[in-house]
């Protein structure tokens, strides 16, 4: 993972902010979340640690900043899902985008997936770690998924938070054991039939009036 290149009209706080997060990518994989320090991060990013802090206060924070930027598509367009009556597309069109958009992004994320690896790996050793991983990219995508199945009159789930669970679940599953568990020669599974078969069932549990 590189910073970003800066341009001629960049913003300097935000290069600045992306040195620190290339320098954090390089620290958390190569010493590992426990020996990871500010200090270290802020020498690999290139700024004084009184500079880092005044970007991001805490280790904690700065891993869920790093995941935030990997996955910034997907997470825009999952947080940006529209109530149900004002929705623009059907409930199908809007699903399969955004699955589609998340294996692509994931799978194709090799930085991503060396966090995953991390937070996996470390979560029983700093389990505060994986929470907050959970409180602040999973739970929102979660809350933000349920509410737009509740709203979306073409749509009947009798429970719509065990759908958002299923839906996002199904995913998570698919990257874990295709990605990170080396499943691909083993359970070949192509992200194109993964996701035409995961909307379909949503449809189907949904009860979805086209």
């Amino acid at each position: 993972m590189n910073p970003v290149v800066p341009s001629a009209d960049s913003d300097p706080k935000a290069d600045k902010a992306n040195a620190i997060l290339a320098g954090a990518f390089q620290v958390f994989t190569t010493q590992g979340y426990a020996s990871a320090s500010m200090t270290r991060i802020a020498k690999a990013a290139g700024v004084s640690t009184p500079t880092h802090y005044s970007y991001i206060q805490d280790k904690e924070g700065l891993f869920v900043s790093l995941v935030h930027q990997l996955l910034h598509k997907s997470n825009r367009m999952m947080l940006s899902l529209p109530s149900g009556d004002k929705a623009p597309s059907s409930p199908e069109e809007v699903l399969r985008a955004i699955a589609m958009s998340m294996l692509n992004e994931a799978s194709n994320n090799k930085p991503f997936l060396t966090l995953m690896r991390l937070i996996i790996g470390e979560s029983e050793q700093f389990p505060e770690l994986a929470q907050t991983f959970v409180r602040e990219i999973s739970k929102p995508m979660l809350d933000k998924m349920a509410a737009y199945f509740t709203a979306h009159p073409q749509l009947e789930f009798s429970d719509p938070e065990i759908a958002a669970r299923v839906f996002s679940g199904s995913m998570v599953h698919y990257l874990i054991v295709q990605e990170l568990m080396g499943g691909k020669d083993i359970v070949p599974l192509s992200c194109d039939r993964m996701v035409n078969g995961l909307v379909d069932l949503m449809m189907a549990g949904g009860h979805y009036k086209g």
